[in-house]
């Protein structure tokens, strides 16, 4: 690995796309310790630490949140447009038109998808601030009398953080190595490592901390193993001739992978379980009795540190990866592609009966994805009964973020290298 990083560096395109990446972080880095004017710092440290939901945002904007800075929701709006782009396309017939006329489709898509971060984005804005302003982190928060502009000020510094950061990923998209979106995150959750790594040996508990090391490299190989994981089907194209040339003829695979859901199942789960809990804590200081009562009853039923909790995770879970691995797979559409370019899997008729044979196929391997997903997101559950602290290195997310970004970045440099006939990191 060592020598495959030193050839990379030899090369003047890569190393430029290298040391690009590193500089787009170091930007991104900086700009998310610049606060929003008028935010108080203890108030929100207290916030920070009893309201999972924030802990959940501030992976998403890479530890910016943690002080409120102007890039507080980091790419977090622009995850949830992609989302919803991706939910829509299926049901409405132009986006499912636009997705089959392939990388100009994709173009307008993408574009769409821009659009639609923007009002998300100020959306979120207001009620990331609203939240915050109720628990007394942004005193002059408001739309009314003097609060008005403050408050317009905030939101547009919001939104205009968010909009920053997608234009720095786009870049590192285009001019630097790897999914620039994926990096940036990648880049908040590393910076974040020492400064926990450094809680966990202030809390005395140094066996705990041995052992939950040693779950977290077990935990880091296992996701590679999963995500790398693959059932290969067999494709065989007929052959064609035309004039004394013959075309086809030649076989192949078509790779269908064990976990196609990625991280985006987890992201569902955790929004739907911790909705109703914060919608909870402020139902819970109403005057009416009843609501209140079924509030506080909401809040216990839900609490993070409840067993309960966990298990009802574990199965959501598992729900959303046949859901969304479901959407993403007709999206596809991979029996018309091979029907329509002249290929076949070996035994199985061509059109319906292939795309009933592939779905069966990807329902099977979803099963150990799923439940392998489950398995990472309730792991904090069972690292707090071992190591007896609350405290983690990394998030299940955010592993499953660090090992997928590292994977893929390290494919990319991969290919850059045994184009130039060297070796690369994975021999």
């Amino acid at each position: 690995m060592i020598e495959a990083m030193r050839n990379a560096f030899r090369l003047p395109d890569l190393r430029r796309r290298l040391l690009f990446t590193l500089g787009i972080l170091v930007i991104y880095r900086l700009v998310a310790h610049i606060p929003v004017p008028g935010v108080d710092q203890r108030v929100l440290k207290q916030v920070f630490e009893n309201n999972p939901l924030i802990g959940m945002l501030d992976l998403f904007s890479g530890g910016a949140l943690a002080n409120f800075s102007v890039m507080a929701m980091g790419v977090y709006p622009y995850i949830t447009a992609s989302i919803i782009m991706q939910l829509l396309v299926p049901i409405i017939p132009k986006l499912e038109a636009l997705a089959k006329e392939g990388e100009q489709g994709q173009q307008k898509i993408n574009l769409y998808t821009n659009l639609l971060t923007v009002p998300l984005a100020a959306l979120q804005a207001w009620g990331q601030s609203t939240l915050l302003a109720r628990a007394g982190v942004l005193p002059h928060f408001g739309f009314s009398g003097a609060n008005l502009l403050p408050t317009v000020t905030t939101i547009t510094a919001l939104t205009a953080g968010t909009i920053f950061a997608m234009w720095l990923g786009e870049l590192i998209t285009e001019e630097g190595v790897g999914n620039g979106i994926s990096i940036i995150i990648f880049g908040g959750i590393v910076a974040r490592v020492p400064t926990r790594l450094g809680q966990m040996i202030q809390a005395g508990n140094y066996t705990g901390v041995i052992v939950f090391l040693i779950l977290t490299v077990v935990t880091v190989a296992a996701i590679v193993f999963v995500q790398e994981g693959q059932r290969r089907i067999p494709v065989q194209y007929a052959r064609r001739v035309r004039g004394r040339k013959v075309y086809g003829g030649q076989a192949t695979y078509v790779p269908l992978r064990v976990n196609a859901a990625g991280m985006i199942p987890i992201i569902f789960a955790q929004s739907l379980l911790l909705f109703p809990g914060t919608l909870a804590s402020y139902l819970a200081q109403v005057n009416n009795p009843l609501i209140a009562n079924i509030a506080l009853s909401i809040q216990r039923t839900l609490d993070p540190k409840g067993w309960f909790y966990w298990f009802l995770y574990f199965w959501l879970v598992v729900g959303f990866t046949y859901f969304y691995t479901d959407v993403i797979f007709r999206q596809q559409n991979l029996a018309e592609t091979l029907q329509r370019q002249g290929g076949f899997i070996p035994g199985i008729r061509p059109g319906k009966r292939t795309e009933e044979y592939l779905n069966k196929v990807m329902s099977r391997i979803t099963f150990v994805g799923a439940f392998f997903l489950a398995l990472v997101a309730v792991l904090p559950f069972f690292v707090r009964g071992i190591t007896e602290t609350n405290v983690m290195l990394i998030t299940s997310a955010g592993l499953l973020i660090v090992v997928g970004v590292v994977l893929d970045t390290m494919k990319q440099i991969e290919a850059q290298l045994l184009m130039r006939h060297y070796e690369g990191f994975i021999r």
